[in-house]
């Protein structure tokens, strides 16, 4: 059963994908559902940037009872980050314990019979500090330049302060496909359960 928050950003969602605007990228947003009305706000706020895919797995989800995880990220693929060319990872307390954001980044990052890459971003909600590494997902965090280290396939971000800045990132994020896709560390093994959080 859905949250309130669930219901409000589904709400939000559909408005600001209906809104014409043929130059925003589609962008799959990644979110732990105790987050659904921070990224909710996120939406509001910055919906005429991007146009938001959110459809994320749940327990119930009749997908989940496969035991085929290759099959699973297919139709991850197929089903819920279908023509999205960037994944956003938004970062609340606990979204690096759920396992469903690990595959959603797993096939965000998977190239396929069904995969088409997306550019990958993380992004802090305001409900977490701004350099708190034990906040991000561990897929997240392989392709994430480190302190004078090599470049790297995705970027982590604070919370956007304007819609230009905002803009900017989801543009690199999407000509990181082409530009930086060589340096995709997608090797970790997928996430089996998700993990306590306190």
């Amino acid at each position: 059963m859905p949250t309130a928050g669930e219901l409000r950003l589904s709400r939000v969602v559909e408005a600001y994908a209906a809104k014409a605007n043929d130059t925003r990228h589609k962008c799959f947003l990644s979110y732990h559902s105790v987050d659904a009305d921070a990224v909710a706000d996120f939406v509001t706020s910055f919906g005429d940037v991007f146009i938001p895919k959110v459809i994320g797995l749940s327990e119930s989800d009749p997908l989940i009872t496969s035991n085929n995880t290759d099959y699973i990220m297919d139709r991850i693929r197929e089903k819920y980050l279908t023509d999205s060319t960037v994944t956003i990872v938004l970062l609340g307390k606990c979204t690096w314990s759920r396992r469903f954001v690990d595959w959603e980044v797993y096939s965000s990052l998977r190239r396929g019979k069904v995969n088409r890459l997306n550019g990958l971003m993380a992004v802090n909600l305001p409900s977490i500090a701004v350099s708190d590494t034990s906040k991000l997902p561990p897929r997240v965090d392989d392709n994430l330049p480190r302190t004078n280290g090599p470049d790297t396939y995705a970027r982590w971000y604070r919370y956007p302060t304007s819609s230009n800045q905002l803009s900017g990132w989801v543009q690199d994020a999407f000509s990181a496909r082409t530009t930086r896709n060589n340096l995709i560390n997608n090797t970790r093994a997928r996430k089996i359960n998700s993990s306590p959080c306190s």
